[in-house]
């Protein structure tokens, strides 16, 4: 299987603004009162209200406060928070007590580390402090990152923890959406698991488009990868699974490409033409 998360573009040596190439897809229900159905925003870290044109908002919650998500969500937006569960960062407050955890080093973020999802520290970290503490905020939903620890370390002890988290983040009632996480998701239903038990959708990053790290430029995906992908959001589409598409790229007809296919199939698409601070 492939390894299918380009973690956190967003913080890309810096904190990155995704700007959106973004054409509403068809399909999807009444008309919204917003330009756009879907932004991820995970380097903005202040004035919601800039934001203003988007129906779906994914942020970083923990940096903003419950009057301000209280006074974005009264507007009619939904916010969801993003929600690292599988790595464990070095610019959060609570690095230097976790980072026993550490599994390893993680590939192209320095700043990070892989951390066992099998810990109870770690589990307790997510579902009695951080969580609470964003449900009080109010957010809409979840965007989980990193259940591709379980891609580098497909232990039965990982997926089992990741499991426990999930369920618990479904349990909330709230959106959970799981940033790629292929590779957990069919081990955890070949398991006997319901998909439905652990996400209510996926966002996958890079269906169409690829990042050329060594170049820092943008590609189209690779065939084999972007029928691998296509497979994947297709097969829990069919289940129920809301999905999301998230895309690097400046090439227009690229994204006439991808507006058809999510047209066709109602999902709902983002499209980030640059890795710079723009914003």
């Amino acid at each position: 299987m492939k390894n299918t998360s380009i973690k956190k573009i967003c913080t890309l040596c810096c904190l990155i603004t995704m700007i959106a190439l973004f054409i509403p897809c068809a399909g999807m229900g009444e008309a919204s009162a917003f330009a756009y159905p879907y932004g991820v925003f995970l380097g903005i870290t202040d004035n919601l209200a800039q934001f203003g044109d988007y129906e779906i908002v994914v942020i970083d919650a923990q940096y903003f406060s419950g009057e301000e998500i209280e006074r974005f969500r009264n507007e009619g937006h939904q916010v969801y928070t993003y929600l690292n569960i599988g790595s464990l960062e070095d610019f959060r407050d609570y690095y230097e007590e976790y980072k026993d955890l550490s599994l390893g080093e993680y590939e192209h973020w320095e700043e990070e580390v892989w951390v066992d999802v099998s810990s109870r520290k770690w589990q307790d970290l997510i579902l009695q402090e951080l969580v609470p503490g964003l449900l009080e905020k109010q957010v809409d939903g979840f965007f989980v990152d990193n259940c591709d620890v379980y891609y580098e370390y497909p232990e039965q002890k990982i997926l089992d923890g990741l499991g426990v988290i999930m369920q618990e983040l479904v349990a909330t009632g709230k959106e959970v959406i799981i940033n790629s996480g292929d590779c957990f998701m069919d081990a955890w239903c070949e398991q006997g698991g319901m998909w439905d038990q652990v996400i209510t959708g996926i966002n996958q990053e890079s269906v169409f488009s690829s990042i050329l790290w060594d170049e820092n430029a943008f590609g189209r995906q690779e065939e084999e990868d972007h029928e691998y992908f296509v497979s994947y959001i297709t097969r829990y589409g069919e289940m129920g699974a809301r999905i999301f598409l998230l895309e690097y790229t400046l090439d227009e007809e690229l994204v006439r490409e991808i507006d058809r296919y999510c047209r066709e199939h109602g999902f709902i698409y983002f499209v980030s033409h640059t890795l710079e601070l723009v914003g």
